[in-house]
This record gives structure tokens, sequence and C-alpha cells, in this order.
């Protein structure tokens, strides 16, 4: 735990001076004040992070993290606990979604075995299984306060080794059949909200699987009685090894001084307990999409984040990342490039004189 305490105490705000900077520059782009809306919040966010102005992002990646869930032996998901293996050999053959949507946008993946219910044989994911999957939190705790620790220490060394190898900005994933469970246990715990409101379909539950899932989620918390003051507590008794990687990838990120993407409900149950460790962490982070789980709103209310789009997706996988990943670089080259109200021979009092013009 000292290793996590030294990460969360020191994380440090963003540079306010370098916003203040980077904001008068873009106000004084030959553009109405503020008109570009959130990509001029994302430039002056970069910055910030950055400690300075940031002009381009070359190297980018998605850390997925693969673990299972006891909680699936109560009927939780209409997917059997071998899709989590299945699946994240996928994402190293390049086939599932996110890997697509990565290619498209020029990402790099990081796929890590952090708890997966089987052996994985494949030197392209990462060996960081810290046992074969959690217990079901339905009848006892998912995992000890061990365990926890090594997960989010995991997640906090995969952020140091990428910076180390020059990756700029990173998102977040996740591949873990039972998860949306676990997820809405978590938030529900933390937010003091009724886990009824947060519970959602995952991969396609029926109305009845659907009923079920709820139940089997209320009986979890009063089974295990998660102390919602104590993020570890929650995490060790309610949630699951992909969660706890995830809160490891976000303080890390936010020590490092990295930008990274919240994904849909899991990774938001992720970052909602980094944010509860240290809440600063919410300012490093740019949330990607609005997830069919109603978790994933919960969490942003919660933080008092937006997201930037909303196409009614559901697949997890960090599959809202790349569109992130691509906003952020539009936002970076326009502004970058855009002249200013005086290399385009107008002053700011002409442009609204001619904005205001209703004849034009």
């Amino acid at each position: 735990m000292d290793n996590i305490n030294s990460i969360i105490n020191g994380i440090k705000p963003l540079n306010v001076q370098v916003m203040k900077d980077v904001k008068t520059k873009i106000d004084n782009l030959a553009k109405p004040i503020g008109s570009l809306g959130t990509l001029e919040d994302i430039v002056i966010k970069l910055s910030g992070i950055n400690e300075k102005a940031v002009k381009t992002i070359e190297k980018k990646s998605i850390v997925i993290m693969c673990a299972d869930n006891g909680i699936v032996d109560e009927g939780v998901s209409t997917c059997p606990q071998s899709t989590t293996l299945t699946v994240s050999l996928n994402f190293v053959k390049g086939t599932t979604g996110v890997c697509l949507l990565s290619k498209y946008v020029g990402s790099d993946l990081t796929v890590v075995d952090i708890g997966i219910n089987a052996e994985v044989d494949d030197s392209r994911i990462l060996n960081r299984k810290i046992s074969y999957g959690t217990k079901n939190i339905a009848k006892e705790a998912a995992m000890s306060r061990e365990d926890v620790i090594k997960a989010i220490n995991v997640g906090i060394d995969i952020v140091k080794d990428l910076k180390k190898n020059g990756y700029e900005m990173l998102g977040t994933g996740e591949m873990g059949v039972g998860n949306t469970s676990t997820s809405a246990a978590v938030i529900s715990v933390l937010t003091g909200r009724h886990s009824d409101s947060i519970v959602g379909k995952g991969s396609g539950l029926t109305d009845l699987g659907l009923e079920n899932k709820k139940e089997v989620i209320r009986r979890a918390i009063e089974v295990n009685k998660p102390d919602k003051s104590d993020t570890i507590d929650v995490l060790s008794k309610v949630g699951g090894l992909d969660i706890a990687g995830l809160c490891g990838c976000f303080l890390g990120a936010a020590y490092e001084r990295i930008p990274i993407v919240m994904d849909g409900v899991i990774s938001a149950a992720a970052a909602l307990c980094a944010y509860r460790l240290n809440p600063l962490v919410r300012d490093y982070i740019f949330p990607s999409h609005i997830s069919m789980e109603e978790g994933s709103r919960t969490v942003l209310e919660e933080m008092g984040l937006q997201s930037m789009i909303n196409l009614n997706m559901r697949l997890g996988e960090g599959s809202g990342c790349p569109f992130t990943f691509k906003i952020a670089d539009m936002a970076l080259f326009t502004l970058c490039n855009m002249s200013s109200f005086n290399e385009s021979g107008i002053s700011k009092d002409d442009y609204v004189d001619i904005r205001e013009d209703d004849s034009l």
C-alpha cells in the first residue's frame, strides 16, 4: 500500500498558468470566442496536463485489462466465462471492434491478463495475473485487500512503462464476463445510489435476466457490507481485478501527467475508484461516450464530467477511446493551425460586428 499512497499523494493539479496562456492564444484566433466549445477545452486541458502548449499527440495506447468474475455462477450474463479468454486472444489477433477502431485512428493496444480464469499462452498478452478470476460476490468477498493492492499496482506500473516508451495519451478498456455486475455494485456503493437504478442488461440479458441480475447485486452488497468510505474495501468485496487494475491506470496517468480516456461503465467504475482515492484524478480524465449502461451516466454526474459523444454504444473493450483520440487530434490540429485576428487582417471588434450584421 505504501507505493499506492505515494502515487496518490504525489498527484499534482493541472498547470493553471499554462492553461490561461493557451486560452488567451485561442481567444485571439480568428473566430468568435469560445465558438469551438469542447475542442477548445480539450486543447487547454491537454496543455495543463503537459505543463506546456501541446501541438500534437503522436503515440497512444488503450490498456485493456482482462479478468474473470465469480459472479457469473449466478447467471448474470448471457456469455459463458470462457468468452473472456476467447475475446482476449482476439484482441491480439486484431479482429475485435476496439482493434479495428484503434487501427483506423493509429492507436496501439496493451492487452493485460490480470485475472483470466485460464492459462494464457500468447506472449502478446502481458502476464500480470493476480489470480484465476475472483470469487462469487453473491456469497463472499471478491478477493483480499492484498490482491486489490496488487492489481492497482499493476495498472500504475503499466502506465509508467508506457510513458517510458513514449506514449502521450492512454485509453482504458476491459474484457471480463460478469464485469457489468461488479461495476454496478462498486458504483452503487461508492455513490450511495440503489443498485437497481444502476444495473443494466450488459451483453444482452432478457427482462427476466435483468431482474435476476438486480437481485444478485442487491444480495452481494448485503452479504459483503462494503465500507463506502474505504475504496479498497469496496473493490475487495464487490469489485473485480479488471476494475482495480484500471483504477491503477487512472492513478498512474494522473501521477505521470498523461491524459487518459474513460470508456464505458467498467472503465467508469475504475475512474470513480481512483477519483475517490484522490479527486485530482478527475482533471486528467477525458470521458469518451455515454454507455448504454446507466452506471456510466451515474459516474459522469458524480464526477462532474461530460462525455464527448453518444453513439448508443455498449461494446466495452475501450471502444469509445479511439473516437476521443481522433477528436483530440482534430482539436489540436485546428487550434494550432488557425490564423489569429492579426494574421487575418481583422480585429476582434470587426469580427463581432460582422457576426451581428443581420444582413449577412
